[in-house]
């Protein structure tokens, strides 16, 4: 599906990207991980055909550079910086379609699902929408084209856990017929959501690994939470959750979570350790 043979790269005679080699499968979902500066970035726009480099990099045998029309058709990208369009959101989500031939109501469709009120935002600048309305319709784009491919470089990094948890149920309903990449600095953001992690540091893949894939991307948790005192903060973080309190003392709190964000709830709990009394998640 997707090969890299010993691509590299050199920006001002530093070498970003040092002989990489890699086949990536049809259906595999990867985490491209490492700090900041590793290279995934560089990776990702060799393969969208965006920089020259020396080795060569293949999407079902075609080079993304010579053939890019057909490549770039069946590719969905997110990336983690939206651009700085001025186009109106109408005529971008129109232009977008055009350039994959699908149906601009599919943009539409998805972005409705994700929670963004499409028609209210119809005329307005894309640059002036939120951080995360603009994340959303990034991410209604990239899904509503026929890809083969889904590069995506930090894409719920804006979302709120209700969106995130209909971003998963979106990628759950292309695992069979595409190939993912999502490129992150953190495993725990995408641990949940990938079978394959990639790690590159200074320019280099120093880890190429299976990971387990028992979490299906549209798991639910029922989350059950005892506070030894109530918090105000503890109240305030959880909001956006959905989570809520179940009794008048508000020490026990309720609610449910997409199974791939366990990882990131718990992060945010961390900070509540000492508050905690018990803390129960059960699949649905």
């Amino acid at each position: 599906m997707i090969q890299f043979k010993q691509v590299a790269k050199t920006f001002r005679k530093a070498r970003v990207l040092d002989g990489i080699s890699l086949d990536i499968g049809l259906g595999e979902r990867v985490a491209l991980i490492g700090s900041n500066g590793a290279g995934k970035t560089t990776l990702i726009r060799c393969l969208l055909g965006e920089y020259t480099f020396d080795g060569s990099v293949a999407i079902n045998g075609l080079d993304p550079r010579s053939n890019r029309t057909a490549v770039l058709g069946k590719i969905g990208f997110v990336p983690q910086l939206p651009p700085p369009l001025k186009m109106p959101v109408g005529q971008l989500i129109d232009f977008s379609a055009s350039l994959c031939g699908t149906d601009p109501k599919r943009i539409h469709d998805i972005a409705r699902r994700l929670g963004l009120d499409v028609d209210a935002i119809l005329t307005r600048q894309f640059v002036r929408l939120s951080g995360g309305m603009k994340q959303k319709l990034l991410i209604a784009i990239a899904l509503g084209r026929e890809a083969q491919v889904l590069v995506m470089d930090e894409p719920a990094a804006n979302l709120d856990p209700e969106a995130r948890k209909i971003f998963f149920d979106l990628l759950a309903e292309r695992l069979q017929d595409t190939t993912m990449i999502i490129s992150s600095h953190r495993l725990d953001e995408v641990s949940s959501l990938v079978n394959r992690v990639i790690e590159m540091d200074m320019g280099k893949v120093v880890l190429d690994d299976k990971v387990a894939d028992d979490v299906t991307l549209t798991d639910v948790l029922n989350c059950r939470i005892v506070l030894k005192r109530f918090e105000p903060a503890f109240a305030k973080a959880l909001d956006g959750w959905k989570i809520s309190a179940a009794d008048a003392d508000q020490l026990i709190w309720t609610g449910e979570i997409a199974g791939p964000d366990r990882l990131r709830f718990l992060g945010i709990l961390s900070r509540y350790t000492a508050l905690v009394a018990d803390l129960s998640l059960t699949e649905n």
